[in-house]
């Protein structure tokens, strides 16, 4: 909670950082990684090249704050970003240590935008903030690494390529195995992994991927499509490594398998809603239904550009075979979300880009779907964002 000192003081300056959070995220991110280059490697470069990266943590703190005073989310929508955020850093191997790293660059940013108007009093608030924020994610991933059975402070495994098949256009999966001889990890379907590539010339990047079949304990599996740079933005350096370079028999360093997007207990009807290459979650947790609840009632619908770019296609229709009551819509130009079949009291699951989730949410809202019974995926920096589907 925060103190009744720091409270009137965050209700003044909150209008004033948020009008000036642009200019905060900027300073904060690159004072940071300027002099700490390391950090790099935490950071897509795509996203990176298209500044989207840069406004991810400023803009999570200050949607913190707005919570803190009640003029932001509320407790549910924030425990669901916060849970959101811990997921990921569990991913990324984030030690508490760094968070005084973050903290004191972030504050700085503040000072430097707003000048003269950070009076001792104003930076001691916006310090509380963020030692409130960050206590409160701490304390969440060290429970995250604890179930996950994880060193925090190395929390990467090594796997071998057993396969790589083509799944469509750009598309490829990966079926790995745990190179100790270990069992693979037991996960949750619709969660994911993150990828350490170290990259030709040395450069070390992370990325997560979904996994794209059902927990068996022998193999994880990830389904990877290409990223294709538009409007003069780079190619994904990390998907085309994983399509271009790696082979049967070579090695990856993973994390152990995270995420919230997980199938919820029950036997409500599903609506599984998917785009592009957010069909992998959907289709682990098909394949999880068809394993243990083939009487329960599921949608599955996809869009994409063309039959040739539907990945995993064989996998939906096979598993949606098992189940006793399946419906499978498929959308290779505008989305006709009338035409989804939405069984009453249907739990419902979104993954692809936020226009297509936007569109999508605003659609099942119309048709009664309350909040509580959609669940979604945000990749990239938009997860970090508040914002990223309230506009739906």
């Amino acid at each position: 909670m925060l103190s009744s000192t720091s409270k009137p003081v965050i209700e003044a300056t909150l209008p004033v950082v948020g009008e000036h959070l642009g200019d905060i995220a900027s300073v904060f991110y690159d004072t940071m990684l300027g002099e700490n280059p390391d950090l790099l490697d935490l950071f897509s470069r795509s996203a990176q090249a298209t500044g989207e990266q840069k406004s991810a943590l400023a803009g999570a703190v200050a949607a913190y704050a707005g919570h803190l005073i009640g003029q932001g989310p509320d407790a549910a929508v924030f425990d669901h970003i916060a849970e959101r955020i811990a997921q990921r850093h569990c991913a990324l191997g984030i030690r508490p240590e760094q968070y005084t790293m973050v903290g004191r660059y972030l504050l700085g940013a503040v000072r430097t935008v707003l000048g003269d108007a950070v009076t001792p009093p104003v930076a001691a608030a916006w310090d509380e903030v963020y030692w409130l924020f960050a206590a409160r994610l701490i304390g969440r991933e060290a429970r995250l690494y604890a179930m996950a059975d994880v060193d925090g402070a190395e929390p990467w495994r090594r796997y071998t390529v057993v396969t790589k098949v083509a799944e469509a256009e750009d598309a490829v999966s990966l079926v790995l195995s745990p190179a100790d001889g270990r069992p693979a990890p037991i996960f949750l379907p619709g969660q994911y992994v993150t990828v350490a590539a170290t990259l030709p010339g040395g450069s070390r990047q992370l990325r997560q991927y979904s996994l794209s079949q059902a927990a068996t304990g022998g193999t994880l599996r990830i389904t990877v499509r290409r990223v294709r740079g538009r409007n003069g933005t780079p190619d994904g350096v990390v998907s085309g490594w994983l399509h271009d370079v790696v082979r049967p028999g070579d090695e990856l360093t993973l994390s152990q398998p995270y995420g919230d997007l997980t199938l919820r207990g029950g036997a409500e009807p599903l609506v599984l809603v998917s785009a592009g290459v957010g069909i992998t979650p959907m289709a682990a947790i098909l394949e999880h239904v068809a394993r243990h609840q083939p009487d329960r009632p599921v949608v599955a619908v996809h869009a994409d550009r063309s039959p040739g770019r539907h990945p995993l296609r064989a996998d939906i229709l096979h598993h949606g075979a098992r189940l006793r009551s399946f419906d499978h819509l498929t959308w290779y130009g505008p989305a006709d979300v009338d035409a989804v079949p939405l069984p009453g009291n249907a739990r419902v699951y979104l993954c692809g880009p936020v226009p297509f989730m936007q569109l999508i949410r605003a659609a099942l809202h119309q048709r009664g779907v309350p909040d509580d019974r959609i669940h979604y995926e945000v990749f990239g920096s938009e997860q970090w964002r508040p914002a990223a589907l309230a506009q739906a």
